[in-house]
Formats: structure tokens, C-alpha cells, sequence
């Protein structure tokens, strides 16, 4: 086993309160970091040559979980949102639904034990995180929206998969808190989280068709920490992982085949994404959920950090849109 590096962060880049930064992505054409903030519902863009102060806020109708660029398209980026899918104009912050995620069935009261707190299906869930494959798909799982979910999470969650025809359809169900994925080199491996299980799981994944062969599964990497559960993680040019675990302040680097190569401490519990901008690892954090038992993380709440880790993210893939969608 090889020995962990160890880097310590002590304190915030940017702290703006928020209630569950996640998402981070870097528009490397434009070198500046997107992310959102699903609970209070925003995007913000900060341009990287200039720092915290760039700073630009878009206020949204409905919470975003997710973004990527769209292929040939540099006013405008595809989200996962409430509800669906939409575009939303990178100047303006003028948004549209272009697909719905829920079906007819599901947009009634449908009762049978679920906490559904007096709201159908498509109002009590929202989107979560996602990822683009190399034939421009856009993955987005969807989840219950605690701010409707009067007690604990359901496995009603799915996984969606938007084609450049702007057909959808459901990949992976059920599921409880869809989080961080990615692709083997070769697209040959797709990595899905399900953070309440504690582990990233391997499917083995057609890329021509966009399958996947869920009954082949495999644990890739199970949470080495207690009480803390995978949430998003970003890929390296080396294509190792860097995983951010929800709840220890922690994101570990770890390799394709497993093994841990640094751990970098943040000053925020509840880390919940990274992703790699040049040479510089950030990563986002949710509100301390036991802001009295953790005061320091509490402080650092909603926040994003930084950190030099001295190799290059991998190049993420952009949504492809079919001309005549």
C-alpha cells in the first residue's frame, strides 16, 4: 500500500452561508468555476484570474442538483433541475423546462406509506447529481427533496439518462440519494453512487447504447469512514477518483484500483463535491447538520475551498443536442 499523502486546508475560499453548495465544474474555455446552491436555489460563477470577488449569483424559479455545458453551444448549459431537464442562458440567467422527468401516474397523490407530506411524487423529489458520457447523454438521478420529506429518504430515487434526441429514459431504480459518476477510460465501466450505502458502485456500461448491466455490479470503494457516506466525486488527468464523504470533512484521492493516495481535510463537516480547475482542487460543503456539537465546521458551512494538488482534472464530456430536438 502505498503511504497517504496528508494535506490539511485551514481555511475557506469562498464563504457565502450557503445551505447545500454542490456541483462544482470548471468552464475551462472561460476559467471559471460554476456551481450551485440546491437548497437555496442559485447559480453562481466565479471567474478564476480574478477570485472571490467576480463572484456572479443567478437566482432560479426551482432547485438545479446539476450542470453541463452543451456541445457547439457557449451562451447556453443544460441542468438537472426540479423537475426535469433545462436550458439556462449563461447571460441573462433566463431558464426553460425542455423535458419533463415525471410521468402522468406520478404527478398524483399516490399514498402507500410514502412521506409524502400531502405532495405528489414529482413534487416531493428533485434532482441530484449527474454526469455526461463520451456520446454526449446527460445522467441526472433524482432523490426526495428534504424540504418536503417530512422524515427520512425513500429508495424511490431513479436515475435518468437524457440522448441528444432529447429522449429519456430511467437507468437505474431504485436508488436513495443518487450521487458522484464516471466513466472508466475506456467507457467500458460506469461508477454510480447511492450515498446511503456507502459505497460507488462499477457497472459494466455499452456506451453504443448507453446500457448498463446493473445485475453485474461491483463495490469499487465503500466509505473507510463512520458516519460519513460517499457524495460527489471528480476524476484526475491520471484517472484516479477524488471523492468528497459527506460528513467528515474528507476527500480522498483514490486510484483506479482502489487505493488511497491522499486525504485532504477541509474545515466543513459536510463536504459534498469536488472538481479539479487547472491545479486546483475545489470543493464545495453543505450546512453543519450539529452546528452546536461541530462550532468550527459550523463556521464554515455552505462554503468552497481550495487547494494546489499538483495534477490536472480529466476533461468532462458535454451534452450533445440533436439539430432537430
Amino acid at each position: 500500500m502505498p503511504e497517504v499523502k496528508k494535506i490539511t486546508v485551514e481555511s475557506n475560499w469562498l464563504n457565502l452561508n450557503g445551505g447545500l453548495l454542490e456541483a462544482p465544474f470548471y468552464e475551462k474555455e472561460k476559467n471559471c468555476l460554476r456551481f450551485v446552491d440546491v437548497v437555496k436555489k442559485k447559480i453562481y460563477v466565479v471567474d478564476l484570474a480574478v477570485g472571490p470577488s467576480s463572484l456572479k449569483t443567478f437566482d432560479l424559479e426551482a432547485s438545479v442538483g446539476i450542470t453541463a455545458d452543451i456541445e457547439g453551444n457557449d451562451d447556453e448549459i443544460i441542468v438537472g433541475g426540479k423537475r426535469g431537464y433545462g436550458i439556462f442562458n449563461r447571460t441573462t440567467g433566463e431558464h426553460r423546462l425542455i423535458k419533463e422527468m415525471w410521468n402522468d401516474d406520478e404527478r398524483k397523490d399516490d399514498g402507500g406509506g410514502k412521506p409524502k407530506v400531502g405532495k405528489h411524487k414529482e413534487d416531493r423529489m428533485r434532482s441530484n447529481d449527474g454526469a455526461v458520457d463520451a456520446k454526449g447523454r446527460f445522467y441526472v438521478g433524482a432523490m426526495n427533496d428534504p424540504a418536503l420529506v417530512g422524515r427520512g429518504f425513500t429508495d424511490e430515487g431513479i436515475v435518468f439518462r437524457l440522448d441528444p434526441d432529447l429522449s429519456i429514459h430511467r437507468v437505474i431504480q431504485p436508488v436513495t440519494i443518487p450521487n458522484g459518476m464516471s466513466w472508466s477510460p475506456d467507457n467500458k465501466t460506469i461508477y454510480v453512487t447511492d450515498s446511503p450505502s456507502g459505497k460507488i458502485m462499477a457497472y459494466p456500461y455499452n456506451l453504443e447504447t448507453g446500457d448498463i448491466s446493473l445485475n453485474e455490479g461491483k463495490v469499487f470503494f465503500s466509505s473507510p469512514f463512520e458516519g460519513a457516506v460517499p457524495d460527489g466525486h471528480a476524476r484526475d488527468e491520471h484517472h484516479n477518483f477524488w471523492i468528497a464523504f459527506f460528513g467528515s470533512s474528507k476527500v480522498l484521492q483514490v486510484s483506479p484500483e482502489g487505493e488511497v493516495l491522499t486525504e485532504v481535510t477541509v474545515p466543513a463537516r459536510c463536504v459534498t463535491c469536488p472538481t479539479i480547475c487547472g491545479t486546483d482542487l475545489f470543493v464545495t460543503s453543505a450546512q453543519e447538520q450539529d452546528p452546536e456539537k461541530y462550532p468550527e465546521s459550523a463556521k464554515n458551512q455552505g462554503s468552497v475551498f481550495k487547494v494546489d494538488i499538483g495534477v490536472k482534472g480529466r476533461p468532462v464530456n458535454k451534452f450533445r443536442l440533436d439539430a432537430k430536438a
